[in-house]
């Protein structure tokens, strides 16, 4: 019989044969998304680059979908964004958590555009791609309730906004395009967005101190 040690030890082995078994799959799904365009891509692709099975591929990842969205979360989620999410769930005061969402954008973007901006030009009219930011899109205005909630409820919403609306004006400002177009297109360092996206966050949706 084993002992505890040795089944733990074979379970961390197992566990971390897996993560690099993952992580070959991201990396090669990722290069070829970016040379050949998600749409051309082939699992069967995929699994011949990263050196394993298609049966592999889809029970890592589960599909090609699936292998984007891994690529998106793990780029956009990364530690950039657990440090800004850190300052901010530190945070009680809700003018200062609007302020704060500034840097959660900034985060967010940064590494997106570090780690998949090839991907993203290369399949720039990908339905896939579309779909999958669109299910992040959700996923970041969900995120983002919690503070406008907040904010009401202290009655620190600036006058004439109600909660529908705050919480649209918040997804907008922070949303990918608008990074794009000031940092990527018109050539604002991101100190600048940031800086910008702070005083504009508390000028539309609170009423200061």
């Amino acid at each position: 019989m084993a002992s505890p040690g040795k089944r733990n030890y074979r379970s961390e082995a197992r566990s971390e044969a897996a993560e690099r078994t993952r992580q070959r799959i991201l990396d090669a799904g990722k290069s070829l998304f970016s040379r050949k365009g998600i749409d051309a891509t082939t699992v069967a692709q995929i699994a011949e680059r990263a050196g394993v099975s298609e049966p592999t591929v889809y029970a890592t990842v589960k599909s090609k979908a699936g292998l984007l969205d891994a690529l998106i979360r793990d780029a956009i989620f990364g530690p950039r964004f657990q440090q800004a999410q850190s300052r901010l769930d530190g945070v009680d005061d809700p003018v200062r958590r609007i302020a704060l969402t500034a840097h959660v954008a900034r985060a967010i973007y940064e590494a997106e555009s570090k780690e998949l901006s090839v991907l993203m030009k290369s399949s720039a009219f990908s339905p896939e791609l579309r779909k999958t930011q669109q299910s992040f899109e959700t996923l970041r205005r969900t995120m983002q309730q919690e503070r406008i909630e907040a904010l009401f409820a202290a009655g620190r919403a600036r006058a004439g906004l109600d909660p529908d609306r705050a919480a649209a004006l918040l997804w907008m400002y922070t949303s990918r395009e608008l990074y794009q177009k000031l940092v990527r297109e018109s050539g604002w360092t991101p100190d600048a967005y940031q800086a910008w996206l702070e005083q504009t966050l508390l000028e539309t949706l609170t009423q200061g101190s």
